[in-house]
């Protein structure tokens, strides 16, 4: 890894910039050293999160877009400040030939990205939008590492793939069973 820190260059990312965007072509891909980064896709008005990337993973979908001269088919914001090591596209093929364990590193993440996105529409399809939303709610406690969690109802919506109103609704469920209290934009959850 020593290399690909060498061929890379160490940057700061404030929380909240959009690092990529769907249609764009990718020039570096990020290995997360520090922070958290959303990916997710957008149709019309609604987003649907795919996944975060935590420290020491990268963007599989920057990995595939880049390797195939391919335009981007997602966006992705730093949901923290972020510290990560962008790895220039021009530099991959070297890398990845002089660096067999990269290539097993992209593959680890392909599996677990893949594993997540099975999980993922086996939630959409199969369970109700409260026991959805809790189980959200718990997973950004646990890769935030804070409870309560500062997170609106709009964002809530635009992760889930759904619209405000019914985040609104089956929080207030959720509250009156003693799961979640809300106070303001933070959402303290129980039962984890």
């Amino acid at each position: 890894m020593k290399k690909i820190a060498e061929a890379g260059e160490l940057t700061s990312i404030e929380k909240g910039t959009e690092i990529l965007r769907a249609g764009q072509f990718v020039k570096v891909i990020p290995l997360v050293q520090k922070g958290l980064i959303k990916v997710y896709t957008r149709y019309e008005d609604r987003e649907l999160l795919l996944y975060y990337i935590q420290p020491s993973q990268s963007c599989i979908m920057s990995f595939s877009a880049s390797i195939n001269n391919e335009p981007s088919q997602v966006y992705a914001v730093t949901e923290e400040d972020t510290e990560a090591i962008l790895i220039p596209v021009s530099k991959l093929d070297t890398l990845t030939r002089e660096n067999p364990r990269l290539n097993d590193f992209f593959f680890q993440q392909y599996k677990g990205r893949y594993a997540e996105l099975l999980d993922t529409i086996h939630y959409v399809l199969f369970d109700k939008m409260d026991k959805r939303l809790h189980r959200h709610l718990k997973d950004k406690i646990a890769l935030k590492g804070e409870n309560p969690v500062q997170i609106s109802h709009q964002q809530l919506a635009n992760e889930l793939g759904t619209v405000r109103e019914v985040v609104s609704r089956v929080l207030k469920k959720l509250e009156g069973e003693g799961m979640v209290r809300q106070q303001g934009n933070t959402i303290q959850v129980f039962k984890l």
